[in-house]
């Protein structure tokens, strides 16, 4: 038995039965039958389940977002919003993932070679909460359109979303079979992973788990795309646009109550503009409305469990013992539900928890740096590698140093972001593989190399 907990009452929402495994053994066999046929079908007809589903996510978004925000806390306006990304990006599949997967031909004298892309199979997708039905989505819409099948394992605290997800996909026309949610505890992971009828793994997760599931996979030689954790920097540097950027920090931290594997979380400032930029940050954090997440006006909700918060609250109160500043926020509200204020902590030190470990949640750390050569430093001076932030009204500049940033993705003069048209992932203990873009859809495929000689003699009739 698993339960959801409404995280801004604290109070349990429903309790859900697991499934059992002669349940989960049927599903597996039932997808791995229902992706030999899908996996025949022409991808100009595999396409238009993507846009029945993206049709399918906008006509009950109101539903879905609500369900999000219930389960996990996310305010309502970034609920309705996350439903609305999975559609784009089930509408850029359903028109890009034939050019995407179209044969490539090598020419050659007397050969004729191509490289042709078959599907792997039925992918177990481990999902976590914080993202619940957009991690699921972009990884299905290139997934299935390539032709694979998948189970999804999701986090044990959004079960309705889990179950939400498999109902999306039924309404959406998606041949049966060919997916199922499966609700097990994270105990009966390894033996889904070991099961000869998955032929791959996703996870979307924190670097332990990440780890754990690599070692698993590894032994049966299953193929894994990993996306972990991270402590992205956001990078300012003296010449930077400081309006823009405090103003841009603040959604880079605080969206999704800071609970996103990209949010920027480590504000690494020249000295020379450090004073200036940090007035203007706080003064943005102090805008930000606390409350309710299912009011429209509000900002940042709960977080989605109290452990979270606890851990979060024993990160900035180590920091402060070890020589941080607290600005603003710093200590859990009051009250029902698992609250913690947007937070600022300034004089950060890479020695100090907020640095060295990820925070999972509303806390920004402000570090000083003297030169852009120690910026970039401080940067680098993490075991995670997944997006950076830089900000600069020099381009040239720009272009340099990002070359010399250890992570997927650097975005100047703007906040990190993942767009279904762009790779995804990261280096390090951020994982590796990648999703979305044109290498997105190509991770859960057979790269197969066809060579055709030349022919001994014309057949004639």
């Amino acid at each position: 038995m698993i339960a959801s907990v409404n995280p801004t009452t604290g109070a349990q929402i429903r309790s859900y039965e697991l499934h059992g495994a002669d349940e989960v053994d049927a599903a597996l066999s039932a997808a791995v039958a229902a992706q030999q046929i899908w996996r025949a079908e022409p991808i100009s007809e595999r396409v238009k389940l993507l846009t029945e589903i993206a049709k399918t996510l906008r006509a009950g978004k109101t539903e879905y977002a609500a369900l999000i925000t219930e389960e996990m806390g996310k305010p309502i306006v970034e609920a309705e919003a996350e439903i609305e990304k999975c559609a784009v990006t089930c509408d850029f599949y359903a028109e890009a993932a034939p050019r995407f997967l179209a044969d490539e031909n090598v020419a050659s004298n007397a050969t004729e070679s191509a490289i042709i892309f078959d599907p792997l199979g039925v992918v177990l997708a481990i999902m976590p909460w914080n993202y619940p039905f957009w991690q699921f989505f972009r990884f299905a819409a290139p997934a299935f359109a390539a032709g694979n099948g998948a189970i999804l394992k999701h986090a044990n605290n959004v079960p309705g979303a889990a179950l939400a997800v498999e109902e999306i996909m039924r309404k959406a026309g998606c041949p049966e079979g060919l997916f199922k949610t499966v609700l097990v505890e994270a105990s009966e992971v390894a033996s889904l992973i070991a099961d000869d009828r998955i032929a791959a793994v996703t996870l979307t997760g924190s670097t332990q788990v990440g780890a754990l599931v690599a070692s698993q996979a590894g032994k049966a030689l299953k193929k894994q795309v990993l996306e972990l954790g991270g402590s992205d920097p956001f990078i300012v540097l003296a010449d930077a646009d400081l309006e823009a950027a405090a103003q841009v920090a603040v959604k880079a931290r605080y969206i999704n109550v800071g609970q996103s594997c990209v949010n920027a979380k480590r504000f690494i400032v020249v000295d020379s503009v450090a004073d200036a930029f940090v007035e203007k940050f706080v003064a943005n954090v102090r805008k930000l409305v606390v409350g309710d997440p299912t009011e429209r006006d509000t900002d940042i909700g709960p977080m989605a469990r109290a452990n979270l918060r606890d851990d979060l609250h024993r990160q900035v109160e180590h920091s402060v013992r070890q020589g941080a500043r607290l600005l603003v926020g710093g200590f859990p509200l009051d009250g029902d539900g698992f609250f913690y204020p947007p937070t600022v902590l300034d004089l950060v030190q890479p020695e100090h928890a907020v640095f060295c470990e990820e925070t999972f949640g509303p806390v920004a750390a402000i570090v000083r740096v003297g030169s852009d050569d120690e910026a970039i430093l401080l940067a680098n001076q993490t075991e995670f590698g997944l997006g950076a932030a830089l900000w600069t009204q020099d381009i040239g500049k720009a272009r340099r140093l990002a070359r010399r940033i250890d992570a997927g993705a650097v975005f100047v003069n703007g906040m990190v972001a993942s767009d279904a048209r762009l790779p995804f992932g990261g280096i390090k203990r951020s994982g590796y593989g990648r999703e979305l873009g044109s290498y997105g859809i190509k991770e859960f495929v057979n790269i197969k190399t066809v060579w055709i000689g030349p022919a001994v003699a014309e057949k004639r009739g």
